[in-house]
């Protein structure tokens, strides 16, 4: 077990470089065993989710090699076997094997996938996808069993835009036979760097970025390469730390676009901000002003971003109001924060968060990936020293967090406990 310890209350300066973003990279490497050949994956986020998904291709038989940050998986030799609980359970983004898999095989065995507990967070609309491609689905206490004779491509209706759900019914979709149509699909930046990789195996696949998403199938798949684009949560959260303590901090290989619904409430609230063609440069800002954040699916204001900005909330001069609308439990961190001095009222999904509150440092607790780094950012700036425990989820998706907040003047470490 690891613990992050925090020295507060230091302004930070220079740059600091985002990495490959953890939600495209996810679904990219499960996605990589469809070409059935040697598929390249550049820019691959060093992050610990990315280690579980390695060791659930070796698992598989596939030749993983990796070299700083690119990722070579060579699937021509995989055999299918059952991805146990204790791989499973270690990211919700291993059930990318159950499109995947059975779209290359027709056939696999999964336990139920672990991840943050944030909500409930049920797969029925990938279960009922599937199930629309012909599959058949058993489920013996926490394993399913999916296998197809052969899979038909269909129109599937999405109930919400679901991420994960578009990405596995288009993962199951390529081998399927005839024309799959994915109504009311998630719009993620990620899922068109997904459907570009696909596409660059030679993959017919159309609609990327929209809400109607066209598989034709099945298509011969071959070796391809592809690059993992920046990460606009680590962006949006490092941007976040910038408002709070920054020192003309530079937020560098950004996509701006990606990034809008961001810096737009940013500078509804006065942040002293300038944005680049790849990459924003902001300071701290005293006199910020109250907003209203509610998270929408994309390009809404991210959800994964909200719990970072809540503590920026804190630093606000009047009440703002957070209002989450995707996952029940991202409210987890609240108790820390407030523990730490922030003025928070919690009433189910919603926070009224009052502003502005000196934070102390403390000892507290990450209770998820989100909520550990809005820890991060509130004992950077809090007076004294924080010590955050559970640090495991934050290093799910935060690359080399401790050296890129120490280059830029930060007193953090990491320490075995």
């Amino acid at each position: 077990m690891k613990q992050m310890i925090i020295e507060g209350n230091h302004k930070l300066k220079g740059t600091i470089e985002i990495g490959g973003a953890k939600n495209s990279a996810v679904a990219l490497i499960p996605a990589a065993i469809l070409a059935k050949g040697k598929c390249i994956i550049k820019n691959v986020p060093n992050i610990s989710d990315r280690d579980a998904l390695i060791d659930i291709l070796k698992l598989l038989n596939c030749d993983v090699t990796l070299e700083s940050n690119i990722l070579t998986i060579d699937s021509t030799n995989l055999k299918n076997a059952p991805i146990g609980a204790e791989l499973s359970n270690r990211l919700r983004a291993s059930y990318y094997f159950m499109g995947a898999l059975l779209g290359r095989e027709k056939y696999v065995e999964i336990n139920i996938p672990g991840g943050c507990n944030i909500g409930s967070r049920p797969i029925d609309m990938h279960l009922e996808g599937f199930k629309a491609l012909g599959a058949t689905i058993e489920t013996h206490k926490d394993k399913y069993i999916l296998k197809a004779d052969k899979l038909i491509g269909t129109d599937i209706f999405l109930r919400f835009q679901s991420v994960g759900a578009t990405i596995n019914l288009i993962l199951a979709s390529v081998y399927a036979e005839g024309t799959t149509i994915i109504h009311n699909a998630a719009c993620e930046a990620e899922i068109i760097n997904i459907i570009d990789f696909l596409n660059n195996m030679g993959a017919n696949i159309k609609g990327a970025g929209s809400s109607t998403i066209t598989i034709t199938g099945p298509t011969k798949h071959h070796d391809a390469e592809i690059t993992v684009l920046p990460d606009r949560i680590e962006a949006g959260t490092y941007i976040i730390l910038g408002a709070l303590c920054g020192d003309n901090l530079c937020i560098k290989n950004i996509i701006p676009a990606h990034l809008e619904a961001l810096t737009t409430k940013l500078k509804e609230m006065g942040a002293n901000i300038k944005i680049n063609n790849d990459s924003i440069i902001i300071s701290e800002t005293k006199d910020l002003k109250p907003i209203n954040i509610k998270t929408l699916v994309y390009p809404g204001f991210p959800t994964d971003i909200g719990q970072p900005m809540s503590v920026l909330l804190t630093q606000c001069h009047g009440t703002s109001l957070f209002e989450e609308t995707i996952w029940e439990n991202r409210m987890g961190h609240v108790p820390s924060l407030n523990k730490m001095g922030a003025k928070i009222k919690v009433n189910g999904m919603s926070a009224i968060i009052e502003g502005p509150t000196k934070l102390t440092g403390k000892e507290v607790i990450a209770t998820d990936l989100r909520g550990g780094a809005a820890l991060v950012l509130a004992g950077l700036i809090a007076e004294g020293t924080t010590i955050i425990t559970d640090v495991e989820h934050i290093l799910r998706g935060y690359e080399n967090i401790v050296t890129k907040l120490t280059n830029v003047g930060a007193k953090i470490e990491l320490k075995e406990i």
